[in-house]
């Protein structure tokens, strides 16, 4: 029996500020509070880069790429020389640099990478983003960049991958690692987190269906996975507190050449750096 002492605790807080604001505009109008929310949830935090990613910082070649369909210019981060090329995408609030570790290993068995801070992350340019942005992006990055053999995402990293190959990406296998799914299950969990009502994030649902033409469910990762042919590993953190490990075998249950793999004790973050996840990583993309 894992002890709850012995599950890092790496989820997001949001700041009692915050969650105070957006109980008031509840209060006031469940129109402004559902604005409010939306515009919290499409804001990415930027960090700076910690000092254990400043060696993959410093010897990637950076330049920046237009993504003509957002209208928007990332950073891309090109590590190592080699024509072999993985594709590496962060999740929300990351950056180019996030998966250095398994950058490192990659390099070292003969592979480059090419990873990018997603538009409002990182060293890019906006201050708001959405998941079809960071679609958008990789599969421009693929016209410029490309081909790449493999792909390899964390969190929303994972489920812009999984719409990617949807929409077009040509690789040959797939890994996401602590990937969501179900879009509406992701807005309750955030609208959780501000302790406003449920009914908000069927609002803010609507609101982004409206704004962006689209319906949100089309980009669950479980509805992408159903049009993905290519071999998927998921790995996925039994105690994620970010995301509930349900999402992993959502997404395996419609995949047709899904392998998963659950750990234990290592969240949502600290799961990127393990010796036993990437081992597996490098033992999936070498079989």
């Amino acid at each position: 029996m894992t002890k709850k002492s012995d599950i890092p605790n790496q989820s997001l807080q949001i700041p009692k500020v915050i969650t105070r604001t957006a109980k008031l505009l509840q209060a006031i109008s469940p129109k402004l509070a559902t604005l409010f929310a939306a515009k919290l949830f499409t804001t990415p935090l930027k960090h700076s880069i910690p000092k254990r990613e400043l060696h993959m910082e410093e010897k990637s070649i950076q330049t920046k790429l237009f993504i003509p369909k957002i209208n928007k210019e990332i950073v891309i981060y090109q590590y190592g020389e080699s024509k072999r090329k993985v594709l590496l995408a962060h999740g929300w609030s990351g950056r180019g640099t996030q998966l250095f570790k398994i950058a490192d290993e990659l390099l070292q068995k003969g592979f480059s990478t090419i990873s990018f801070d997603a538009p409002a992350h990182g060293k890019s340019g906006s201050k708001t983003t959405i998941m079809t942005e960071f679609i958008a992006s990789i599969l421009e990055i693929e016209k410029q960049f490309g081909p790449f053999e493999f792909a390899i995402g964390h969190s929303l990293g994972g489920m812009s991958i999984l719409n990617a190959i949807k929409q077009g990406l040509s690789i040959k296998k797939a890994v996401i690692i602590g990937s969501g799914d179900i879009i509406q299950d992701i807005l309750d969990d955030f609208v959780l987190k501000l302790e406003l009502k449920y009914e908000t994030a069927y609002r803010m649902k609507i609101h982004f269906e409206k704004k962006f033409g689209v319906e949100m469910e089309s980009y669950s990762a479980s509805f992408a996975a159903k049009s993905v042919e290519i071999p998927v590993l998921i790995i996925h953190d039994e105690h994620d507190d970010e995301i509930s490990v349900k999402a992993a075998y959502n997404i395996h249950r419609n995949l047709k050449k899904g392998e998963i793999l659950i750990t234990e004790k290592l969240g949502h973050r600290k799961i990127l750096g393990d010796k036993k996840v990437i081992e597996s990583i490098l033992n999936f993309i070498s079989n």
